[in-house]
C-alpha cells in the first residue's frame, strides 16, 4: 500500500471527520484523481518533439501518456481541427497516491526558489490546480536527454464539496503551501 494513502487512512480522514464533524464517513473528502496535462506546441511542425513530450510524461507518471487532439480550428494559432496539441495523463488508485507523494516530496523540494505552492488556486468546488515550469524537478528526467524545458499542469480532483474542505485535505496530506500574505 502507497505510504500516503496509508496516512491518509490513519491520521488525514479522521483528522477530518472530528474537524467538519462528518456524519458519515462517506461524507470524507478524498482524492479522487490526478491529470498531469502538458500542452505543445511545437508539435504540430515536429512529431519527434511529441513522441520526446509522451515519453517524458509517461517517465513522470509511471503511465502511458494520451495524445490530445485539437477540438477546433483556429487561424491564429495555426491548428487545424485533429491535430495533435498536447498530451495527459490521468491517475488513480495507487500510481495517484505513488504520485502525489513523489511531487510533494520529491519534486517540489527541487523547484528552484520554492516558497511553497499557491493556496488560492482552487477552482470553488474543491479541486486544486498546479502549473509547474519545467519537468527537470522529477528525478525520472535526466537533463542531458530532453530536447527542450517544457511545463504542465498538474490537477488533483477531490470529491471535497468546499475549497476549505479540500485545502485542509491536501494541507494534511503535505503539501507546502505558501503564507499568505
Amino acid at each position: 500500500m502507497p505510504r500516503l494513502k496509508d496516512k491518509y487512512q490513519a491520521e488525514v480522514a479522521p483528522a477530518l471527520m472530528k474537524k467538519f464533524e462528518y456524519k458519515s464517513p462517506m461524507q470524507i473528502p478524498r482524492l479522487e484523481k490526478i491529470v498531469v496535462n502538458c500542452g505543445c506546441g511545437d508539435c504540430r511542425d515536429n512529431a519527434k518533439a511529441l513522441e520526446a513530450v509522451v515519453k517524458d510524461i509517461t517517465a513522470i507518471t509511471g503511465q502511458k501518456a494520451v495524445v490530445t487532439k485539437a477540438r477546433k480550428s483556429v487561424a491564429n494559432f495555426k491548428v487545424r481541427e485533429g491535430m495533435s496539441v498536447g498530451v495527459k495523463v490521468t491517475l488513480r488508485s495507487d500510481r495517484m497516491w505513488e504520485f502525489m507523494d513523489r511531487l510533494l516530496n520529491v519534486a517540489l523540494p527541487r523547484v528552484r526558489d520554492f516558497r511553497g505552492i499557491n493556496p488560492n488556486a482552487f477552482d470553488g468546488r474543491g479541486n486544486y490546480a498546479l502549473g509547474v515550469k519545467e519537468q527537470l524537478i522529477f528525478p525520472e528526467i535526466e537533463y542531458d536527454k530532453i530536447d527542450k524545458i517544457r511545463g504542465m499542469d498538474i490537477i488533483m480532483v477531490t470529491t471535497a464539496k468546499t475549497d476549505e474542505e479540500a485545502r485542509e485535505l491536501l494541507k494534511l496530506l503535505g503539501a507546502p503551501f505558501a503564507a499568505q500574505a
